[in-house]
Parts: C-alpha cells; structure tokens; sequence
C-alpha cells in the first residue's frame, strides 16, 4: 500500500482514491521505497484499479489518480523503475473495461510484463501487497510474497495466505526484507 485509502461511497470500506484532490502518500512510504532502490531493487508498482470498468471515474481521471501517485514519489526523490495498471474489472458496467483479462490480479500478467521488461530475476524478486491478490499474483509470478496487513484492506484478505513474511506496513516490511535478503 502506497497510499491512503479513502471510503467508498457506497460501501463505506477504504479503496483507492477517486480523486486526484484526495491522493496522500502513507507514513514512511517514500523513506522505505528510497532504502529498497538503495539496496539495489528495481521499484515496480503493480495496482488493481477497477473504478473505471466500473464507472464510477473516467479512464482519463483513473490515469490522472496513478500520475499523481508517481508525482508525490517523485516529490520525494522516488522514481519507480515501471508501473502496470490494470483498469479492468470482471464484472465491470464499461464494457471495454469489462470481463477477463490476464493482467488483474491475482493473475500474474502485469508482474511478469514487467520482470521481461526490466529483466528482473523472479525468483530473487519481492510482491509487497496488501491482499490475497497480491499473494497469489506474487508466487504465480515465482516472486517471494510480503503481506502488508493494513488495517484499512483487510476486507481483501482471508487467513489462507501464506506469505514469505507479514508486516505492518511498508516500511516494516522493508526493514523485514531487507534483513531477510542479506543471508
């Protein structure tokens, strides 16, 4: 998790911001991703952002959303090395938007697009998120897996998860990693 999740209108539950106004970077987000490209990994952002499959934005405000995500890391000397962004959604009501695809998580479209695209070593990779999704699109991949247990996303996650390791937020997870990967 990057940044502050906001309440859905209709569900009341933190998702991801539908408004460029309301993107706010988590606590400690931009010191832990600055530490991960200090340590020599490529910083890679893989999201599910299904608002506009399901009309609740335009495609036009869903990219605006992500650019300034990448424009409050910038802020903050944070440069990801790629960004997928997956607008799609199953059931979504936009139909070109709608249905399957191969790169929404849990599928690992969008985490091996990018590995190809920056020749990542898979197996020596991490996928930090905060749901089962992100889980199963990390080990789909051949990633290791770190479950963020935000609060505010736990209505993603089940207790089946088995991730390499669980951390509070990104910054412990970082901390967690990186001693884990100097073994």
């Amino acid at each position: 998790m990057i940044n502050e999740g906001m309440p859905d209108p209709e569900t009341e539950r933190l998702e991801s911001p539908l408004r460029v106004e309301d993107v706010r970077l988590l606590p400690g987000v931009s010191q832990a991703l600055r530490l991960l490209a200090d340590a020599g990994y490529a910083l890679v952002c893989v999201t599910n952002q299904p608002a506009a499959a399901k009309g609740k934005i335009s495609l036009a405000a869903l990219r605006a959303i992500h650019e300034r995500v990448l424009e409050l890391l910038a802020r903050e000397d944070v440069m990801l090395d790629a960004t997928r962004l997956c607008p799609h959604h199953p059931h979504g009501v936009v139909s070109e938007l709608s249905g399957p695809c191969t790169c929404r998580k849990p599928a690992p479209g969008m985490l091996l697009d990018a590995a190809r695209a920056l020749r990542l070593d898979r197996e020596r990779s991490w996928m930090l998120g905060d749901t089962d999704a992100d889980m199963l699109a990390g080990t789909s991949a051949g990633c290791r897996a770190g479950l963020i247990e935000y609060p505010g996303s736990a209505h993603k996650r089940s207790k089946d998860a088995t991730p390499s390791l669980r951390a509070n937020d990104l910054p412990d997870a970082v901390a967690q990693l990186l001693t884990e990967d100097r073994y």
